[in-house]
């Protein structure tokens, strides 16, 4: 396969996926579609596994990274029987599968929270944070002001930023269309910014077209997608976010105040345990999926009435950051491959 100018070369073993619903219980075991998936996916790794083992004993790797996925069990299965080490990593407060299938030979697992929070063996877990892009810094008033008027909202003493994740999340951009219009009505000095995902921009801003008066939607701007996030994030007083690991990373560095509202069918539960954790250390609002309706629109405005609320949320998230995550995950690395 072809490389870019970062990396020497790649390659490509087979690799199956174990799909699992958090919360489906019996149903996923007896559904015919996702069983048979599921038994082609595992010959798939079993052939990967042979590709990766005559692939490692070719290119002979002085350590192997494994991020976590599907294709990390047949290379890590390889590695364990090569005798060569590897490190995982984990973002979410609950490892991945892929991890959890090949713990037991890794000679260190690095992760994003405090290493308790993890089933791994501590004196084998080693806490790195998780690598964000390095245009997430903390963000001051300044910082803040300076954002805005970038992109073009400069005029308004408020923002909200809410984002659903790269594809968008249907629920919760449903629960902010309910609740847009007395939003916008009681704060006449707020801008909103909501990240949709590529596929729902058009519809979303047809919508609001018809649901807001022209003076209210001309403080909203829908975007479907967008490659410098850190601008509006950072702009933003208060964020509306699922509970991925990456984005709540990000915020964290920019000591945002979040309100996190979790994907509960997400394998494992992982973004319900991460957005848990947080909560527990006062760092996040969180807002249930099943109560959207009922708690968004009361949780908003209890911070929009409350700068120091929002200071205080803001610091408390950024006990949480970690910075130089990228940098120490490489010495990391860096140091096994030399021994």
């Amino acid at each position: 396969m072809r490389s870019n100018g970062d990396i020497d070369a790649v390659y490509a073993v087979a690799a199956g996926k174990f799909r699992r619903y958090h919360g489906e219980g019996l149903r996923q075991i007896l559904d015919v579609k996702t069983v048979g998936l599921n038994t082609r996916d595992m010959f798939r790794t079993v052939k990967g596994f042979f590709q990766s083992y005559r692939l490692l004993k070719k290119i002979k790797p002085d350590c192997i990274f494994v991020k976590g996925g599907f294709v990390g069990v047949p290379v890590g299965l390889a590695a364990a029987r090569l005798r060569i080490p590897f490190i995982t990593h984990d973002s979410d407060a609950i490892p991945g599968l892929a991890n959890r299938i090949i713990a037991r030979w890794a000679v260190l697992h690095t992760v994003a929270l405090p290493a308790e929070v993890y089933s791994y063996p501590k004196s084998k877990t080693l806490t790195v944070g998780v690598p964000v892009h390095a245009n997430y810094q903390p963000i001051g008033k300044a910082d803040r002001d300076t954002f805005r008027q970038e992109i073009g909202l400069g005029a308004y003493a408020k923002m909200l930023f809410i984002t659903g994740g790269g594809l968008g999340a249907q629920r919760l951009n449903t629960a902010v269309e309910g609740i847009l219009p007395k939003l916008l009505e009681n704060y006449p000095d707020l801008a909103v910014v909501q990240s949709v995902g590529r596929k729902n921009e058009v519809a979303i801003n047809q919508r609001y077209g018809e649901l807001l008066t022209p003076e209210h939607k001309s403080r909203v701007v829908v975007e479907g997608y967008m490659t410098d996030m850190h601008r509006y994030s950072g702009a933003a007083n208060i964020i509306i976010t699922r509970a991925g690991a990456t984005a709540l990373a990000e915020f964290a560095i920019q000591q945002k105040a979040c309100v996190v509202v979790p994907n509960p069918q997400l394998t494992a539960g992982h973004q319900l345990k991460n957005a848990e954790y947080l909560a527990v250390n006062g760092a996040v609002a969180i807002v249930r999926e099943d109560k959207l309706v009922a708690d968004l629109y009361p949780t908003l405005v209890d911070l929009l009435d409350s700068e120091e609320k929002q200071v205080e949320l803001g610091k408390k998230m950024a006990k949480f950051a970690v910075p130089d995550a990228a940098q120490r995950l490489a010495m990391v690395l860096l140091e096994q491959a030399t021994r």
